[in-house]
């Protein structure tokens, strides 16, 4: 743990760090962070950020979830049927996804879309942000249906060998865990719902997705894949962090979330 009025970490501090958890240049990451857990700072999330990318290098590449769940749905999904004036007015407050509408995702990867040479995919709820040399690539697939699925930018990572890197945060914070469950047979379901333009008219969307996890296998599934490929975890600064391999993750993470959702 930091010690009260010890110094920020600097920079240099955080790359020397995401070495000691295992990144290294040329490496495709999805990051996942909290970054009050790692403490105090030195230029806060756009100084962790910019560690990042010192960390991969010009070859690497840095993406992040920037998900507006939260602010491009329904307000009222229960409502079936016409709209009343009161639902419709509702629903036309909901904004239209654009790659500048922020994210809630955390403070580094709102710091890491807000660079002016990020790309963001376009999925109206389901977006990630990308910096570095496989960026345009990654932010260059989308779904509508199963959204964080094979044809999405987790896919693109996929294909790229790419990691995951968890700072200070759990696997129920793991995307990836629910890109592994679009390929379980019995995967849990639910249904998306947002506006988009389509030829200047504003319609409302409905999208098949995998369901929401609420903690009940994900954590399990991440722990178990832990201790059977040996990751350890790493403290910078006062977060614990873990870098997992994307493709030795799926496969596993397939088998054990097939297996426990037929438990359900």
């Amino acid at each position: 743990m930091t010690a009260p009025g010890s110094s920020p970490l600097t920079t240099a501090e955080l790359v020397a760090g995401w070495r000691r958890v295992g990144v290294r240049e040329g490496m495709s990451l999805i990051v996942h962070s909290s970054l009050s857990s790692l403490g105090r700072v030195d230029g806060g999330a756009p100084a962790v950020v910019a560690s990042l990318r010192e960390a991969v290098g010009p070859g690497g590449t840095v993406a992040v979830p920037t998900f507006t769940t939260d602010t491009v749905r329904d307000p009222v999904p229960g409502h079936t049927g016409p709209p009343t004036p009161e639902v419709a007015e509702l629903r036309a407050a909901v904004p239209l996804f654009h790659s500048g509408l922020p994210s809630r995702m955390g403070a580094v990867a709102e710091a890491l879309r807000a660079l002016p040479e990020s790309h963001r995919s376009t999925h109206p709820q389901a977006s990630v942000a990308a910096v570095g040399a496989h960026a345009r690539e990654v932010t260059a697939r989308r779904s509508l249906g199963f959204a964080v699925g094979r044809e999405s930018p987790f896919g693109a990572l996929h294909d790229l060998g790419g990691y995951v890197l968890l700072v200070g945060v759990g696997h129920n914070r793991n995307t990836f865990l629910h890109y592994a469950e679009t390929f379980a047979p019995n995967r849990r379901l639910k249904l998306r719902r947002f506006p988009m333009a389509i030829q200047g008219e504003r319609v409302w969307i409905e999208a098949p997705d995998v369901g929401d996890d609420n903690d009940t296998h994900f954590p399990v599934v991440g722990r178990e894949f832990e201790e059977r490929a040996g990751i350890r975890e790493v403290a910078v600064g006062d977060a614990p962090c873990r870098l997992l391999p994307v493709r030795d993750l799926i496969p596993f993470a397939v088998r054990r979330l097939t297996e426990l959702l037929g438990q359900a």
